[in-house]
């Protein structure tokens, strides 16, 4: 063995066991777990989350060590059908739709398999796959997602677990681009670099993105990079890449309110402007006189249909039900609310803050997504992957324990009739209240 590498195993010998260990965890998370066994669920993640952290603490200043185990940890699930998310059958069956020539914002799955000359590979198992509740809807992903999923159809061969890899490949990408820009942006902050790599590194992220593919990877790459465009005044740009992230996933939507007060009335006028006629472009190859009212009904029914690890709601929800409310009526109601409380909070941050200061404009949007989520009936663990990028550049570290603590949520996985256990989401929310407590009152301290 060459004394060179020799000597790099001897200096680096205990953080490559973390890597080694790692990987062995991500491979039995991805190859030999049963949807059904929480504990073993739960263990490994307890373990990639603590191997995760101190990988960092050891190498935070060996950015190609941790990079390439990063990259490495990802791609162990290369070639995995994601057993714990169902959602890339939809998207693939988006994608065939679109290279068809056929609109996904105007036909439900239900209908269009009825249809004997489908002309959509593997639609039968396509549409079996995404399950009932999505076949009966229309789709609900903004264009720029659409166009990933075309080319996923459209380079997979006709096969599914071709489609599937394309897709991951699109994930993993996403992900180096926000390691890169956040890097860039950290050090313009005066920032430490290493930073990003709570991010990078973190096993929600890499489980739910790289592994169930979810895309707020590919939506957090483009808002990072806006962000980033931002730090160097180029806001022209930095609009027209903020809408692309809007055009992935409509969570950016929330922020606009913000760059109010960071670009000043004429250049932020100009900056809605420019994300606004993006948009519309983008929208532009899909648009037909029932896309808004199909589309819209789609999106609504995330706030007055679904539920799955709630904070507040959850609460609300059991003293509704104890005055004789009915709980299907009252999510409805519930969900009329959250809109309101989510805009008038923008509009607080907007107005009773500086967020010139582009650090403080991330912490508004932070606090925002975080209210958003805390209030919200429907929490996807993937979905807290926002809060936890806009986290990084920040002080508080309460987004990373959110995405340790959040695996509680996955005991609804282990049941048949996904039935949550609110003892573990009561202890969830309290950990992740108590620790945003904690450091808030720490930071008042300081002052």
């Amino acid at each position: 063995m060459p004394r060179r590498l020799t000597t790099y195993i001897q200096l680096h010998r205990l953080p490559l066991v973390f890597v080694l260990f790692s990987l062995v965890f991500y491979y039995t998370l991805a190859y030999q777990l049963e949807r059904t066994d929480y504990i073993k669920l739960f263990t490994l993640f307890a373990a990639l989350f603590f191997f995760s952290w101190k990988l960092i603490q050891f190498e935070k200043w060996n950015f190609r060590f941790l990079l390439v185990s990063g990259v490495l940890f990802r791609l162990v699930f290369i070639a995995l059908e994601p057993h714990l998310s169902q959602d890339f059958y939809r998207f693939i069956w988006d994608g065939e739709l679109i290279i068809n020539q056929i609109n996904p914002y105007l036909s439900v799955p239900n209908t269009l398999i009825e249809n004997l000359e489908l002309p959509i590979s593997n639609a039968r198992e396509l549409y079996q796959g995404m399950g009932s509740l999505s076949a009966k809807h229309y789709s609900s992903y903004p264009p720029l997602h659409q166009l990933f999923f075309a080319l996923a159809a459209l380079l997979g061969g006709k096969s599914i677990m071709g489609s599937i890899i394309v897709m991951r490949v699109f994930t993993i990408l996403a992900d180096l681009g926000i390691f890169y820009f956040g890097r860039k942006l950290l050090k313009k902050l005066n920032r430490s670099p290493h930073l990003i790599c709570w991010y990078f590194l973190n096993p929600l992220v890499i489980l739910e993105l790289t592994g169930n593919l979810h895309f707020e990877g590919i939506m957090l790459f483009f808002l990072v990079w806006s962000l980033y465009l931002l730090s160097q005044n180029k806001w022209q740009l930095a609009g027209v890449v903020l809408a692309c992230s809007i055009s992935v996933k409509l969570v950016p939507l929330l922020f606009m309110p913000l760059f109010l007060n960071h670009l000043g009335l004429k250049k932020s006028l100009f900056f809605y402007g420019i994300i606004g006629a993006t948009s519309i472009l983008l929208f532009v190859p899909f648009y037909h006189p029932d896309f808004i009212s199909n589309y819209s009904q789609t999106v609504g029914l995330w706030f007055s249909n679904f539920e799955f690890n709630a904070g507040f709601y959850n609460v609300v929800k059991r003293i509704a039900i104890a005055m004789d409310e009915k709980p299907w009526e009252f999510i409805k109601e519930y969900g009329k609310i959250v809109p309101y409380i989510t805009l008038i909070t923008a509009l607080l941050l907007t107005f009773l803050r500086n967020n010139k200061d582009l650090l403080i404009l991330m912490a508004s949007m932070m606090w925002l997504l975080t209210l958003y989520y805390m209030i919200s009936t429907t929490v996807h663990p993937w979905y807290i992957i926002s809060v936890l990028v806009l986290g990084v550049f920040n002080s508080f570290k309460f987004p990373v324990i959110w995405t340790g603590v959040i695996v509680l949520s996955y005991f609804a996985y282990s049941q048949m009739d996904n039935k949550e256990n609110l003892l573990l989401l009561a202890l969830e929310y309290t950990v992740v209240i108590g620790f945003i407590g904690y450091e808030v009152f720490a930071q008042l301290n300081k002052k």
